[in-house]
C-alpha cells in the first residue's frame, strides 16, 4: 500500500541557536524543534524532569472531598473497598492505592469485574456483593464515571462512592460523594491526559502532603505508576512524562517483588518503554482478556519471591494462550474478509467461538493490515459482542451514532469502539455503516508517515544516535523519531526467519549502514542488488559480539527517482 511521506518543515535557525546556545547535537535539535522545545526551561523539562514538575494535586476536582473521607476512614477504622478494571491500568491502580492505604493502617479489599462475565466497570450485582460483606465505602480508579445508574444504587444501599477516573464524563455526573476526574467540565486542573492510575498518584501525593508525610512515601510508587501509564498509551507529555520519566528510573531498581519477578521471566536486557510497552504490559493485560484478572493483582502485591515467580511464569502462559488465540482468529478473520469483505470501505466480520476479550487486539491487526476501519463480532446465541478500530481521518464512533439504530449499544471514541448487536440486525447494521463509509469517500484516505528529517549517512554516527536515547520514553505524542534517507544502494538483501523479515546492507557513497524490516520479508522478492531506494526509519544501536554499529529499522521503503 502507497503511503504518504511528510517531512516536518525544520527552522534551521532555531536548530542552529539550540546547537549553540545548549551544546545540543543537530539531530536532537532538529527533533526539538519539530516538538517547539526550544527555551531552556522546557528542554530541561522535556529531557530530566523532577519530582518538583508535578502539579499541585489539590487543583484536581473533588480533591479535598476524597482526601478528607479516606482520612476520617482512617480515624474511624472503617473498611474501603477500591473497585477497579482488569487491565494494565486498572490493576497498578488498585495495587498504588490498596498498598498505600494498608501503610496508612486501614482494612482495605479490591474487586475488580471479571471482563469475560461482567464485563467494564460498576455493575450492580458486584456492589450488592460488596455491600453483603459489610464494605460501606467503595472508591472507583480507572472506572466509575459513567456508572450513572450504579451509584444511584449504591446510594440506595448505604454504600458512599468516590470515584477516581480520567476517562470522559456525559453530560451528567454521577451522584457520587466526590467524582475526581479531570476531564470535568469545570477541572481547573493543568493537565487533563493522566492514566487512571496517574489520578490514584496524585490522590497519595495529595494525602501524603496533608498527613506531612516525607516525599518518599508516594514517590517510591513511581515504577508501578509508570507502568499503567505507558501501557495505556496515554499521551507521554506534561505530567504523564514526568511520571514516566521517573518511574523508569524506578523499575531498573524496583522494590517490587512481583515487577521483579516479571521482568527477570521476560527477559529483557534493557528497561525502556519498549519493554513494558511489549514485555510487561501485555502480560498484564492477557490476564484481564483470559478472565483471570487477580492473578496480575497478586502478583503486584505479593511479598513472597517464589510465590511472586510462579505468578509471574502463569502471566507469561496466559500471554502465550493471548497470542495463539489471537493468532487463531486473526487466521479466522482473514480467511473470512477474503472471501466476503474485498472491494468493502469498512471490515465488519462476525463469528461464533471467537472469545471477545482478544477481538479488540485482532481489530487492531486487522486495521493495520488493510487500512480499513474494522468491527469483529463474536457471537454467543443471538447476541453479538465485538470491538473496533479505526483509520486516522475516520471517526468511527461518530459513525455509530450515525448508523447506531441496529445496534443494543455502543461507546468508545473516535479511534476504537465496542458494540453490541443481535444476531437478526448484524447484515443490516453492516450493510448501512458500509454506506456511511462510502459516503465519507473514506477510500481516498491515504496512510501518512510523519518524518523528523531527512539525513545523509555521512551525517551520522553513533554518539549522535544514543544521544535519541534522551527522548526516552517514547510512547503515545512521543513516537520514537523517523528519518528519510534517500538514493542509498542495496548492496546486499535476504529475508529471515522463514521469509518474515527482511534484512539489507545499504550504501551511500563510501557510507555503509545495515537495515532490518520487521515482518516485510516479502520485499525481498522485489528488490535487486544495486537497486536505488528511499527508506523511512528508526535510528537504533545494534551491539553484536561487543560491536556496535548503526541500524536503521525500516518502517517504508521504495525505489528512488
Amino acid at each position: 500500500m502507497n503511503k504518504k511521506w511528510e517531512c516536518y518543515e525544520i527552522d534551521e535557525n532555531k536548530v542552529n541557536e539550540l546547537k549553540s546556545k545548549y551544546g545540543v547535537n543537530e539531530i536532537l535539535a532538529k527533533i526539538l524543534v519539530n516538538k517547539g522545545i526550544t527555551e531552556k526551561e522546557d528542554i530541561d523539562l522535556f529531557m530530566s524532569p523532577t519530582r518538583k514538575d508535578f502539579h499541585d494535586p489539590f487543583l484536581m476536582p473533588d480533591m479535598e472531598i476524597v482526601v478528607d473521607r479516606i482520612l476520617k476512614a482512617v480515624d474511624n477504622k472503617e473498611k474501603i473497598m477500591i473497585y477497579g478494571d482488569y487491565d494494565a491500568d486498572g490493576i497498578t491502580s488498585v495495587t498504588v492505592l490498596k498498598s498505600f492505604l494498608e501503610e496508612r493502617g486501614l482494612q482495605v479489599s479490591s474487586y475488580i469485574p471479571n471482563r469475560l462475565d461482567e464485563g467494564y466497570g460498576l455493575n450492580k450485582q458486584a456492589i450488592k456483593k460488596i455491600y453483603d460483606e459489610g464494605f460501606r465505602i467503595i472508591i472507583t480508579v480507572d472506572c466509575g464515571i459513567s456508572g450513572i445508574d450504579e451509584v444511584d444504587y449504591a446510594n440506595s444501599l448505604g454504600i458512599e462512592v468516590l470515584i477516581t477516573d480520567h476517562h470522559e464524563p456525559a453530560e451528567n455526573l454521577p451522584n457520587a460523594l466526590a467524582v475526581m476526574d479531570a476531564k470535568r467540565k469545570d477541572n481547573k486542573y493543568p493537565f487533563n491526559q493522566l492514566a487512571g492510575v496517574g489520578v490514584v498518584f496524585k490522590l497519595i501525593q495529595a494525602i501524603s502532603i496533608k498527613l506531612n508525610l516525607e516525599e518518599k512515601e508516594y514517590l517510591k510508587y513511581l515504577d508501578i505508576v509508570c507502568i499503567g501509564t505507558i501501557s495505556d498509551i496515554v499521551p507521554l507529555v506534561d505530567e504523564n512524562r514526568v511520571i514516566a520519566k521517573l518511574g523508569l528510573k524506578l523499575i531498573a531498581q524496583t522494590r517490587n517483588i512481583g515487577l521483579k519477578a516479571l521482568l527477570e521471566v521476560i527477559g529483557f536486557k534493557t528497561i525502556d518503554s519498549s519493554a513494558i510497552s511489549f514485555g510487561v504490559a501485555p502480560r498484564i493485560n492477557a490476564c484481564g482478556r483470559m478472565g483471570n484478572e487477580q492473578i496480575a493483582l497478586d502478583l503486584f502485591l505479593s511479598k513472597n519471591y517464589e510465590e511472586a515467580r510462579k505468578l509471574a511464569i502463569r502471566l507469561n502462559e496466559y500471554n502465550i494462550e493471548r497470542q495463539n488465540i489471537e493468532k487463531k482468529i486473526l487466521d479466522e478473520a482473514i480467511e473470512k474478509i477474503e472471501k466476503e469483505e474485498k472491494g468493502k470501505s469498512c471490515i465488519i466480520v462476525g463469528s461464533t467461538g471467537w472469545q471477545h476479550g482478544i477481538i479488540g487486539i485482532v481489530s487492531s491487526k486487522v486495521t493495520e493490515t488493510y487500512f480499513k476501519p474494522s468491527i469483529l463480532i463474536c457471537f454467543e446465541g443471538e447476541e453479538g459482542k465485538g470491538s473496533g478500530r479505526s483509520i486516522p481521518g475516520f471517526d468511527l464512533h461518530e459513525a455509530l451514532t450515525k448508523c447506531g439504530e441496529h445496534l443494543e449499544r455502543f461507546g468508545g471514541h473516535a479511534m476504537a469502539v465496542g458494540v453490541t448487536v443481535n444476531k437478526n440486525e448484524f447484515e443490516s447494521f453492516k450493510q448501512e455503516l458500509e454506506e456511511y463509509a462510502k459516503s465519507c469517500e473514506i477510500d481516498k484516505i491515504v496512510p501518512i508517515i510523519n518524518i523528523d528529517s531527512e539525513l545523509s549517512l555521512k551525517n551520522v554516527d553513533i554518539d549522535s544516535v544514543k544521544s535519541l536515547k534522551m527522548l526516552e520514553p517514547f510512547g503515545e505524542a512521543n513516537k520514537m523519531p523517523l528519518f528519510l534517507f534517500k538514493n542509498l544502494k542495496i548492496n546486499s538483501i535476504r529475508a529471515l526467519s522463514e521469509g518474515k523479515h527482511l534484512k539489507l546492507t545499504l550504501k551511500d557513497d563510501n557510507y555503509m549502514v545495515n537495515a532490518i524490516g520487521f515482518n516485510m520479508g516479502e520485499l525481498s522478492e522485489k528488490y535487486l542488488l544495486d537497486d536505488r531506494i528511499d527508506v523511512v526509519g528508526n535510528l537504533d544501536i545494534n551491539s553484536f559480539n561487543g560491536m556496535e554499529s548503526i541500524q536503521i529499522v525500516i518502517k517504508d521503503m521504495r525505489k528512488s527517482y
